[in-house]
């Protein structure tokens, strides 16, 4: 019997990924992933095996990750960011429970914890992590936490905020927002963290929806007490400077 790692790689480039995470991969005999996620890693591991598979393919992923595990290979099933954020480490645990393959999750550096410092510290207090997209989760209960994580003053970042098929639903963040947050509370807008092509604007709540959001970008929206010192966006915590 073989041995499935479940991994988060980070944003997708060797210097955001972790030790543990390029080990396993290393040690690994395949590896298992979306096609995109497969070509951000595949060059440092020339003459390794590889399966590539497309979106909404999720469960078919796992179930030929379980096979190759069955066959006896070590499996390394990848997912960028954290496997366990929106990841692929629930589906896989729940596909192989019963098969008595171990299964072994490897954390990773997150899409928001990247972006974050890629323009400063914006999430040092309270936070939450909200997709905007609707296929898994229906949209009345995404507009519901929006809203409660707006009121509750909540630091707030977008992951899946717009793609060519989804063009309303940061609309309606935003207006749900404006409710709740003052126009002016900092905004930044990261695009192809850690990645070829990488950029950023820092914006305000009011000013949002002026500027590129596309479905490879992190949005991160402060909470009042957000400010930008040194061309960084801070979240303070408390401390007194």
């Amino acid at each position: 019997m073989g041995k499935i790692y479940v991994i988060g790689i980070g944003p997708g480039n060797k210097e955001n990924m972790t030790f543990r995470a390029y080990k396993a991969m290393e040690d690994s005999d395949i590896i298992v992933g979306h096609k995109t996620y497969i070509n951000l890693v595949e060059d440092l591991f020339v003459g390794k095996e590889t399966f590539r598979s497309a979106m909404k393919k999720e469960i078919e992923r796992c179930q030929e990750t379980l096979n190759f595990a069955k066959n006896g290979k070590t499996v390394a099933l990848i997912s960028s960011g954290d496997a366990g954020v929106y990841g692929m480490a629930g589906i896989m645990l729940e596909v192989a429970a019963d098969s008595g393959i171990e299964v072994e999750v490897i954390p990773g550096v997150t899409s928001a914890n990247a972006s974050a410092a890629v323009v400063g510290a914006p999430v040092m207090h309270d936070h939450a992590t909200i997709s905007l997209s609707d296929l898994l989760t229906d949209w009345d209960l995404i507009t519901k936490r929006i809203k409660l994580a707006s009121e509750g003053d909540f630091i707030i970042s977008y992951y899946n905020p717009k793609s060519f098929g989804r063009q309303t639903q940061i609309v309606e963040a935003w207006e749900i927002m404006l409710k709740y947050k003052k126009k002016d509370t900092l905004v930044a807008i990261v695009r192809n963290t850690g990645r070829e092509g990488q950029e950023y604007e820092l914006t305000t709540l009011e000013n949002m929806l002026e500027h590129e959001i596309n479905m490879f970008t992190t949005v991160i929206v402060g909470n009042s007490k957000t400010f930008i010192k040194g061309g960084k966006m801070i979240t303070p915590r408390g401390y007194k400077v």
